[in-house]
């Protein structure tokens, strides 16, 4: 099912969240919103100051992009929408849920361990120079969606 388009959540409206909140990665254009909405593997979870974007596949989610806005932070959106974004997955079949962060985004690396996250590898210089910063590894987290003692799903590949 795609995500819902509201008038404030529009892809021109997420792009210009995103420019605002990103400058690496670079920042997505309305474009890539769009064909990223139109999906159907896509979960939204948005309010009028942020929004997490990201996509469910093969028992898998992948969290593609959190942002809020500046004046917005340090109030738990963040944490509300990660946990929205990570029920929607659950509710998909996901069993997991990996993101990739920038090693020197301390905030965000903090949100997610205290989310539960851990770390699951690191792509080193994967995030290049740009706009007066050096080159960071991307740390790759994951999260079980799983309730703690939930018998294992089945899995389709062994099927």
């Amino acid at each position: 099912m795609t995500p819902p388009v509201t008038p404030a959540v529009t892809p021109a409206a997420l792009a210009r969240l995103h420019a605002a909140v990103f400058v690496r990665p670079r920042p997505w254009s309305a474009a890539e919103f769009a064909a990223l909405l139109a999906a159907p593997s896509t979960i939204l979870a948005s309010a009028p100051e942020g929004f997490a974007l990201g996509r469910v596949a093969a028992g898998e989610a992948e969290l593609l992009t959190l942002a809020v806005a500046a004046r917005a932070r340090r109030q738990g959106l963040g944490r509300r929408l990660l946990a929205a974004c990570e029920a929607a997955a659950a509710s998909r079949g996901a069993r997991r849920l990996v993101l990739e962060v920038a090693a020197d985004n301390l905030a965000a690396r903090a949100l997610y361990a205290a989310a539960g996250y851990g770390e699951a590898g690191r792509r080193r210089g994967y995030y290049v120079a740009r706009a007066g910063l050096a080159a960071a590894d991307a740390i790759v987290l994951a999260k079980s969606l799983e309730a703690p003692g939930a018998a294992p799903a089945a899995d389709p590949e062994s099927c």
